[in-house]
């Protein structure tokens, strides 16, 4: 275990640094200046545009540009932010409770109706096996910002469930409705492609020799799905659903855009369009160790899940 850890941990490290290489490197080779953005279109002397250059540190060559940001990362400092002129660390943190709400929610979505749409198709062959694949089909082939746009136009312009994007919201309460349609927007495609990894997973474990001796002996039917069919069911389940956690904060992107929920991914928007370095740098990195870490944690579940698996991904038998 501790070996597997070790590996793992290394491994993490490893992608953080390449990945904030490549993204450091792409987002200063990209077209524009952001002494410009600082300027906001105020006329400046050469001596100001230097000064500002000087401050940021954009004179240096990218790569000790790189190795000095990389540096105050270690230290816990991540720069300060160009837009806002404020400690990137800091202006994250405020929005990150509203995106791991967000992001909390919309992963319930997808676990419960992406595992019941499924688990209810394979239990129920015909009209509703059919219904659910059709559903699920559309969903699967729906963008979150298509989602986002039609849910918008649906409960907030004409049924006026829901409130429109923007607004504060007062309390917990608040809170949740205002991020209900938001939540479905980023939830109905994941559902759809978690539904049929259910039902397809359920669907081999159904036709397995031990569920039918199980109800050649006259084992209740909630019980053999429960215990042989749904628990064997379980480790592709967690395999695609901790992936598509993962992928979720890149997804708040988007639909945080659309909805225009102060978070995260919106800020990730934002700090691309006006080349905002340090922010843009720090939210891949958060973005990568999200995939890495829950990647991790679902390795780790795998063996709890099924016992004949081993950390190494071989049997254990």
């Amino acid at each position: 275990m501790i070996r597997y850890l070790t590996g793992r941990l290394l491994g993490l490290v490893a992608v953080l640094l390449v990945t904030s290489f490549v993204v450091f490197g792409t987002v200063h080779l990209a077209p524009g200046d952001p002494v410009s953005f600082l300027l906001s279109g105020r006329p400046a002397s050469p001596d100001a545009k230097a000064a500002l250059r000087a401050q940021y540190h954009l004179n240096d060559p990218l790569f000790t540009q790189y190795l000095k940001w990389l540096g105050g990362v270690l230290g816990g400092d991540f720069g300060r932010s160009v837009q806002f002129r404020q400690d990137v660390g800091a202006l994250i943190g405020g929005r990150l409770a509203g995106t791991a709400l967000l992001i909390g929610y919309a992963a319930a979505l997808i676990g419960v109706f992406g595992v019941l749409a499924g688990v209810l198709a394979a239990l129920r062959p015909g009209p509703v096996d059919r219904l659910v694949l059709m559903g699920t089909g559309v969903a699967t082939a729906t963008p979150p910002f298509v989602s986002a746009i039609g849910l918008i136009s649906l409960f907030s312009v004409q049924l006026g469930w829901f409130p429109g994007p923007g607004g504060t919201p007062e309390g917990l309460a608040d809170r949740l409705l205002q991020l209900t349609l938001p939540a479905f927007a980023l939830a109905i495609t994941l559902a759809g492609l978690l539904a049929r990894v259910t039902r397809s997973a359920m669907l081999d474990e159904l036709g397995r020799e031990h569920v039918e001796v199980a109800r050649s002996r006259g084992v209740a039917e909630a019980t053999v799905v429960r215990r042989h069919v749904l628990r064997n069911a379980l480790g592709p389940i967690v395999t695609v659903g901790g992936t598509m956690f993962a992928g979720l904060l890149v997804s708040t992107a988007i639909v945080e855009t659309a909805f225009n929920v102060s978070g995260v991914g919106s800020l990730l928007v934002q700090s691309v369009t006006v080349k905002d370095f340090p922010v843009v740098q720090a939210i891949t990195l958060l973005t990568v160790a999200s995939f890495v870490l829950v990647n991790l944690l679902v390795d780790l579940l795998m063996p709890v899940i099924d016992p004949r698996l081993s950390l190494t991904g071989r049997s254990a038998v």
